[in-house]
């Protein structure tokens, strides 16, 4: 069974170091006070807020979206056979690969450059990986040897993204 684990635990580490590492690279340069409280993640693509970093934080987007997309992929092998699973895992494997292509359009369109587009993909990405989210832990919960801590904090993760997304919306619209 942990072989049909490893090429997705890799691809998924593979991507968090990704973004880890490209992401604190563009802080590094960002030229003025950075908070999550004052500022959005996207910020650190802006070219205009931050000449010097922007191009690590969206090439971030890029690189790690490219690396999740075998993720999801790769999602078939964890099916049982059953078809209540099947749907759902190809429903959030539909909604990673969607996430993992808004991922990519928020970084080709970067904060600063076309604030619109970047927007409604910022936006979509919050809401197709929260669908990913529920999809594949309501999938693998039906999985007995699956480790459930993964199976809760997947569900928890899809509230606040959910969350995330819905405020996003209202902040940006009204």
């Amino acid at each position: 069974m942990k072989s049909k684990w490893q090429i997705l635990s890799y691809t998924g580490i593979v991507a968090i170091g990704i973004y880890l590492v490209l992401a604190a690279t563009s802080y590094l340069h960002y030229p003025g006070a950075y908070s999550p409280f004052t500022n959005w993640l996207s910020d650190l693509g802006n070219p205009i807020k931050n000449p010097s970093g922007a191009v690590f934080y969206n090439l971030a987007g890029i690189l790690t979206s490219l690396t999740m997309i075998p993720f999801f992929v790769g999602l078939f092998k964890l099916n049982s056979g059953e078809r209540k699973m099947k749907v759902l895992l190809t429903i959030s494997q539909a909604a990673g690969i969607l996430g993992a292509l808004s991922f990519i359009i928020t970084a080709v369109f970067p904060l600063g450059v076309n604030d619109e587009v970047h927007g409604v993909f910022s936006i979509s990405l919050f809401i197709w990986f929260g669908l990913f989210e529920v999809f594949s832990s309501s999938a693998l919960r039906r999985k007995p040897s699956f480790p459930r801590w993964i199976v809760y904090t997947g569900f928890s993760t899809a509230i606040v993204s959910f969350l995330i997304g819905v405020a996003t919306f209202f902040l940006i619209s009204f």
